[in-house]
C-alpha cells in the first residue's frame, strides 16, 4: 500500500495532527525537521500554521512550496 495523508490539522507550535490512508493517525512534531533552504522559513510559526492538505500530492504542503513525504511524516509521529 502506498502511504498517503488524508487529513491534517495544525495543532500549535510545530505540531500537526495527521490521518493516513491506512487508518493510522497521530500528532507529529516537525520542529527538528525545519532545516535547509525550503524548510527554514517554516520556523516562522505564522507560516508554519498555514499548512494545508494537497489532495493531488496526498501530503501536507505550505505556501512557500515546502512539503514532506507522507512516509517521513508517518515515521516521525
Amino acid at each position: 500500500m502506498i502511504l498517503h495523508i488524508m487529513d491534517a490539522e495544525y495543532m500549535g507550535d510545530y505540531s500537526i495532527k495527521v490521518l493516513f490512508n491506512n487508518g493510522d493517525q497521530g500528532i507529529v512534531d516537525l520542529k527538528d525537521s525545519l532545516k535547509g533552504k525550503v524548510f527554514e522559513p517554516l520556523t516562522d510559526k505564522k507560516l508554519f500554521s498555514r499548512v494545508r492538505m494537497d489532495k493531488e500530492l496526498n501530503t501536507i504542503v505550505w505556501p512557500n512550496g515546502a512539503d514532506f513525504a507522507p512516509e517521513y511524516v508517518y515515521f516521525k509521529e
